[in-house]
């Protein structure tokens, strides 16, 4: 029987395990839409939709956890049909909805890029690639003899769930791989100033293909969905574990 927690200790909890003050990101981190008080059972979800909500809905969800909320910078603010349907949902079954974006990206234990990094094989991994002043990101070493670049392309497969995109353009033995996770195809440029072996992102951009091929670098680009599940499962298993509630985690998948 799942255990009654306060939304607001939860949403306190995760504020400070991921440091969220410490980042200038493009929307708010942390509790976006206000709702019930306590709940037995979080659903987690890597981007807000009504398709999320509506399954939040019916495991009688008290809070819902993503990674890519709803509210934007870069989106219009006044409330759109599609942002008030979203809202409805929630508010008239009372869910609170909370989301977590650079800050889940960059935690060196549960965010994005390092859980790519440990499924990965990594032997290590360390915080690198900053965005307005916070490492974002992660450099995977593979100690001491490397991995076939052929066996990394496959191991991205599988952790992912989907065949990379790849241009092949690096060595083929691969010692030390940059990864960050989503929309991050111009980080390439970092990845070579650091002589990497190569880089996996979620999205690709068309000038890349040229630049990975003539700086002798592996560009990997494996979807900014799939590269960006790990993450707000582990918050969800954490919650799971510290406070008592069920968690289900709700796969949409996405193409891009």
């Amino acid at each position: 029987m799942p255990a009654a927690a306060r939304v607001a200790d939860i949403v306190a909890y995760l504020d400070e395990l991921l440091e969220v003050e410490r980042f200038a990101d493009l929307g708010p981190n942390g509790l976006q839409v206000p709702g019930a008080q306590q709940t037995t059972t979080v659903v987690t979800g890597v981007s807000a939709q009504r398709a999320l909500f509506e399954r939040a809905i019916e495991e009688r969800a008290g809070l819902v956890l993503v990674h890519h909320g709803i509210l934007w910078d870069f989106e219009p603010r006044r409330i759109g049909p599609a942002q008030a349907t979203r809202l409805r949902l929630l508010l008239g079954h009372d869910i609170a909805l909370a989301g977590y974006h650079l800050p889940l990206d960059a935690h060196p234990i549960h965010g994005n890029n390092a859980l790519l990094a440990d499924q990965l094989g990594a032997t290590s991994h360390a915080r690198a690639f900053p965005y307005k002043g916070e490492p974002i990101g992660a450099i995977a070493r593979f100690d001491p003899d490397g991995v076939p670049a052929a066996e990394l392309f496959e191991r991205v497969a599988r952790v992912t769930g989907r065949d990379p995109l790849v241009f092949d353009a690096g060595p083929p033995t691969i010692r030390t791989l940059g990864i960050v996770s989503g929309a991050a195809a111009n980080t390439l440029s970092d990845a070579i100033d650091l002589q990497l072996d190569a880089f996996l992102t979620g999205e690709p951009k068309e000038h890349v293909m040229a630049q990975a091929r003539e700086a002798g670098i592996h560009f990997l680009a494996a979807g900014h969905y799939a590269t960006e599940t790990l993450g707000i499962r582990r918050l969800g298993e954490l919650l799971e574990a510290r406070f008592g509630v069920r968690h289900v985690f709700v796969d949409i998948p996405n193409p891009v």
